[in-house]
């Protein structure tokens, strides 16, 4: 378990079982972390003074081995101790030692709970409020920044080595972390609570199909389903909000493309973890410290395009890329993947009508329309349950038009029975209609059971 503690912020007496507290997502209840005390945290400061003092000459390659940074962190702390009359026993003594180290070279508090394996998210609202989320569910913890000094220095910690920087002409930034974990970054004066930092971790092991079969994300039937049409290369939009598990289940959708086929991938940042061979991966750029040089998503669409791709997948459809994309969907470019940001198939429809006329082309609603019912066959809806849990909630295949309207048709629906213990109870079940892109598959030499779909084929 892990060394460090989260405080209750509810008035309710602290406890580790988080069985206990998964019914209600918002609230902030205890779970294992370990408390920084101000002694410890002034006793690192004092350390940390004196070893820059120490090597500040040679700083660079005193971090460039680390046995030789190791002594120096060793010997200092064991000088501050005995200049304070402190007497610690070992275990204490190294847990100061990464505390150290941890400001010296790495991300100070944060170092906990990056390396914490089942937390997923990571919340710094200013230098006295830190939260995390773990399990779908969100908590309040007792790591603590000295000041808003403090958190800059982390923040030019994270930036640097990707040759950006934050200020008050650029206060928003966007950036990852060696391991791909993903940062968003936002400092005073729009931040009012001081420097904000929200860091969604980079999953080392990708889930899998069978774990998200496990998890109760899918069931068996929807896994086949979904995988013939990757196979089959019909075009799919996984829609859902924040947090919901779009790109673990975009991940999960690509790794059903053939290894021989050429995948070109298009993200903000890179968190897609293809096995592929042959996988081209394209990340946007932001605009320089004077506004210019910027690569949109959009950009790099439309140069997927010029590369030969077998398949595109954009991590995230967001502006003008959408009609792009719709493009390529409808000029040979099948089996082509990304999300969207909606709280159902049908707001995804109408937000990818939104991003289109964000293209700046001057187009009619129902020519948008039309591009949306030729180019996508199947969304898959994704949303987090009130007990953290994930799950496909809606798969629906695009039909066509009616008169204005883009027809749908739900194939899977999931259906709530309940609550229980705080757990959400209820199934992923087929509506009974049968797909019309089983006709395509078909000619693929892809062939599903009727029962995946929940209906009977007609006797003769």
């Amino acid at each position: 378990m892990p060394r460090f503690r989260l405080r209750p912020s509810n008035g309710q007496p602290a406890a580790d079982d988080l069985s206990a507290v998964l019914p209600l997502a918002s609230r902030r209840t205890p779970a294992p972390i370990s408390t920084v005390t101000e002694e410890q945290r002034a006793l690192v400061a004092r350390v940390q003074e004196r070893l820059l003092r120490q090597i500040e000459a040679r700083f660079e390659a005193e971090v460039r081995d680390p046995e030789r940074l190791q002594r120096h962190i060793t010997n200092a702390v064991n000088a501050v101790l005995e200049e304070d009359n402190v007497v610690l026993p070992e275990r204490e003594r190294q847990r100061l030692q990464r505390m150290v180290r941890a400001e010296v070279i790495g991300l100070g508090p944060l170092e906990e709970l990056l390396a914490d394996d089942t937390i997923t998210e990571i919340m710094v609202n200013g230098p006295h409020e830190v939260f995390i989320e773990r399990g779908g569910v969100i908590y309040e913890t007792d790591v603590r920044f000295n000041d808003d000094a403090h958190v800059r220095r982390i923040i030019d910690r994270i930036v640097a080595p990707l040759g950006r920087r934050v200020s008050e002409s650029t206060p928003m930034v966007d950036a990852r972390l060696p391991d791909g974990s993903r940062v968003n970054i936002v400092i005073p004066p729009i931040a009012l609570n001081g420097p904000t930092i929200t860091i969604r971790k980079f999953s080392q092991v990708p889930l899998t199909a069978d774990d998200l079969v496990a998890l109760g994300t899918m069931t068996p039937e929807v896994l086949e389903f979904l995988r013939a049409c990757v196979v089959g290369r019909m075009n799919l939009i996984v829609s859902g909000g924040t947090g919901a598990g779009k790109t673990t289940l975009l991940n999960v959708l690509s790794s059903f493309i053939p290894d021989h086929e050429r995948i070109i991938t298009i993200e903000n940042a890179a968190e897609l973890q293809l096995q592929q061979r042959h996988v081209v991966a394209l990340e946007s750029r932001p605009p320089n410290i004077e506004g210019k040089n910027e690569i949109t998503i959009r950009d790099l669409v439309i140069n997927a395009l010029r590369m030969r791709p077998n398949r595109i997948v954009v991590g995230e459809c967001r502006g003008g890329e959408a009609l792009d994309m719709l493009q390529a969907m409808n000029t040979g470019h099948d089996g082509s993947l990304t999300t969207i940001h909606a709280n159902s198939p049908r707001d995804a429809i109408g937000r990818i009508e939104t991003m289109v006329l964000m293209s700046g082309m001057d187009l009619p609603v129902r020519a948008i329309r039309e591009q949306i019912a030729s180019a996508i066959n199947v969304i898959v809806h994704v949303e987090r349950m009130t007990d953290g849990a994930r799950r496909i909630t809606r798969i629906c295949e695009v039909t066509g038009m009616e008169g204005e309207v883009v027809t749908m048709s739900d194939l899977f629906v999931f259906r709530q029975e309940g609550v229980r213990d705080g757990r959400v109870l209820g199934r992923l079940l087929p509506t009974g209609i049968r797909p019309r892109l089983l006709e395509q598959l078909a000619y693929q030499g892809i062939t599903l059971a009727p029962a995946i779909f929940g209906y009977a084929p007609p006797t003769r």
